[in-house]
């Protein structure tokens, strides 16, 4: 599907533009607001998906999208905990993350550790939520083999009729994950392949806090 023609005039003023060492803010929060709240503007679809990598016991990585719920130290997004990346976070607590806003030719790449929120974040950000998704929470065994649809189905009837006329309170099993950054790479698209890349790196000895390095595409 093509991007629409703001998005696409957009993206080509950007690729002619691209971007130096001057335009980037020194903190790379505020350089990542600065590119979301474009994205939000321009009226992109879901800016905030991202793909959220992590690793299993073999060190075998797996990859899907999740939604970001928040920014503040952190990168926040909420998941079930027994699911497959519940699982391999909890056991080894490091992510990739990577915004892939393509119909504008930029991409945000960001490493780090990763923690769950608090009981009280994860409490607040349910409560939000509407009320089938509350519902689906409790009645998904994500990641388990199922026969077929069925059973998904029956398992949420159950659900829904345990909280008949009442409020649906959070699982104990479902809440929140914050990726903490050491690193993060913004990615300009600019014609030729001649990409503009700039990696922040944590730094205690820098007066920031992080190190800016322009890589090579």
């Amino acid at each position: 599907m093509s991007a629409s023609p703001d998005l696409d005039a957009r993206r080509l003023e950007l690729q002619q533009r691209g971007v130096s060492e001057r335009d980037l803010a020194t903190d790379p929060f505020v350089q990542f607001h600065q590119w979301f709240d474009l994205c939000v503007a321009e009226g992109m679809h879901e800016p905030e998906a991202m793909i959220l990598s992590s690793v299993n016991e073999a060190g075998q990585p797996s990859s899907r999208h999740v939604l970001l719920r928040g920014v503040d130290h952190g990168f926040v997004f909420f998941t079930n905990y027994e699911s497959q990346k519940g699982v391999e976070l909890t056991e080894h607590p490091q992510a990739a993350i990577c915004f892939p806003w393509n119909v504008i030719a930029r991409q945000v790449r960001v490493a780090g550790t990763v923690e769950k929120v608090s009981a009280s974040e994860s409490d607040a950000y349910f409560a939000t939520r509407p009320r089938g998704s509350q519902i689906g929470a409790w009645a998904s065994r994500q990641s388990d083999v199922i026969a077929d649809r069925s059973v998904l189905e029956g398992w949420y009837a159950e659900i829904e009729a345990r909280f008949a006329g009442i409020e649906v309170t959070r699982p104990p099993h479902w809440g929140g994950f914050r990726v903490l950054p050491v690193e993060f790479e913004f990615w300009q698209g600019r014609e030729s392949r001649l990409h503009d890349r700039f990696r922040y790196r944590h730094d205690a000895d820098q007066s920031t806090g992080w190190c800016v390095e322009r890589l090579s595409p």
